[in-house]
């Protein structure tokens, strides 16, 4: 038995971890497959302590490349980072990067992930091209959209309740340098940052903004608004990037620290931080993609209890003035939080159960405490009445009620699809008990 939680470290739980390099021998009779363990919630822990969940982390062999269609072929446990270290000073990158290198492929799939290039490459799901899934009655299948293409769509985005991601293709991109090209201004309000994410989408690749949740009135939202691309050759630096140092946080902050003022002074001084109104210049790509993994287990600035992060996406049909309503209750609430970012969505995914949909994702780290549950119900029912919905790899405290309502009929084409690959529901997480309704 060993501990196992999510990156929020709520909930903790005592679970049967199974470590393997040999992922197609580890996963018979296994209840869930995770990886670096990067989701908040409980989307990678056992529904109950005597299932066994295996961890993927030790299968991460590359087992083909091919550099003229950029077609790469891993075992499920290969991690993003990997991926950068080995293949950008090839020339080549994920055509989508998370918010953090410390994922896996399967991961990756599992929760059909974004990044700050959504509204032009989508979600990474989009670049899978095939997939090796052992499924609930043992059989290992292969599956792309045309073979098995029910199985792909649903395990793209389904949180590991299809099957056991074994191996996965992806279609990496060319790149024409290991630098990135950035430019970032401050915003004044959320307002006129909405708009700006909007003007600044229609031209650049990648977009991403800093917002200040916790100062009221019309200065709610400010923020700095990040845009970026991958530098032309003749723009980047001679030298390829060093790695960076990282820093891990060395113990536990006071719960409680994390407060309306303390948040609000920080807030302040980030925002302040940006003195130039606009700067611009070349940016090593850890710091661009990935500036929170140069703080390891920052988790802990958030004290024993451990944290969530919310994040929605509230739809273009819901209106410029939607993010400005969403960022007054979470004042109103006390949701003040120090990592509120903001981001323009694309098209929905290929996935069955894709978070993101074409308009706005906003993402707010919460400490937990006895006031949670409230603050999430609350946020949810201003996100239905929006017309949106959330990220189940960020999820901890959603009610199934309130799932439902979401996802309609998503969700149920998603578990008719599971019930024909698992009849029996042997494949299931904490999380499917919690909103799937799974025994």
């Amino acid at each position: 038995m060993t501990e196992l939680h999510g990156w929020g470290r709520s909930p903790v739980v005592q679970a049967r971890e199974l470590l393997s390099e040999d992922l197609e021998r580890a996963t018979r009779g296994a209840a869930l497959s995770r990886g670096l363990g990067r989701s908040y919630g409980d989307s990678s822990l056992p529904a109950s302590a005597d299932e066994p969940v295996v961890t993927s982390t030790l299968a991460d062999r590359i087992l083909a490349f091919d550099p003229a269609t950029g077609l790469l072929r891993a075992e499920a446990g290969f991690t993003l980072e990997q991926l950068y270290r080995t293949f950008v000073p090839r020339g080549f990158f994920t055509p989508v990067a998370p918010g953090t290198q410390f994922v896996t492929l399967g991961g990756m799939v599992a929760a059909d992930v974004h990044g700050k290039n959504h509204h032009v490459e989508g979600c990474f799901g989009s670049h899978v091209t095939w997939m090796k899934i052992r499924v609930a009655d043992g059989r290992i299948v292969e599956c792309t959209r045309a073979l098995n293409g029910d199985l792909f769509r649903a395990t793209i985005g389904g949180m590991g309740l299809l099957g056991h991601i074994l191996e996965v293709e992806v279609k990496l991109v060319r790149i024409p340098s290991p630098w990135i090209y950035s430019e970032s201004e401050r915003v004044p309000d959320i307002d006129t940052f909405v708009e700006a994410l909007k003007e600044a989408a229609a031209i650049w690749p990648q977009t991403v903004g800093w917002i200040d949740c916790a100062t009221p009135g019309r200065h709610l939202g400010r923020g700095i608004l990040i845009k970026g691309r991958w530098a032309r050759s003749d723009e980047a630096p001679a030298d390829p990037p060093t790695p960076k140092w990282r820093l891990r946080v060395p113990f536990e902050l006071p719960s409680g620290l994390l407060n309306r003022v303390t948040v609000r002074a920080f807030n302040t001084a980030y925002y302040w931080k940006h003195i130039q109104r606009e700067k611009k210049g070349i940016v090593h790509p850890e710091a661009y993609f990935w500036p929170l993994d140069q703080a390891t287990e920052w988790y802990r600035l958030y004290g024993r209890r451990g944290m969530t992060q919310y994040q929605c996406v509230l739809p273009e049909s819901a209106g410029p003035g939607a993010a400005r309503r969403f960022l007054e209750l979470l004042v109103e609430r006390g949701g003040a939080s120090p990592l509120c970012v903001i981001k323009d969505c694309g098209a929905e995914g290929v996935g069955t159960l894709s978070f993101p949909r074409k308009g706005m994702s906003i993402a707010v780290d919460i400490p937990v405490t006895k006031r949670t549950q409230e603050l999430v119900d609350a946020l949810n029912e201003q996100v239905l009445r929006e017309g949106g919905r959330i990220y189940l790899a960020k999820d901890a405290f959603t009610r199934p009620d309130h799932f439902r309502q979401m996802e309609g009929s998503r969700l149920t084409e998603l578990l008719a699809i599971r019930k024909k690959w698992d009849p029996e529901g042997r494949i299931r997480s904490a999380q499917s008990v919690r909103l799937f309704g799974d025994a």
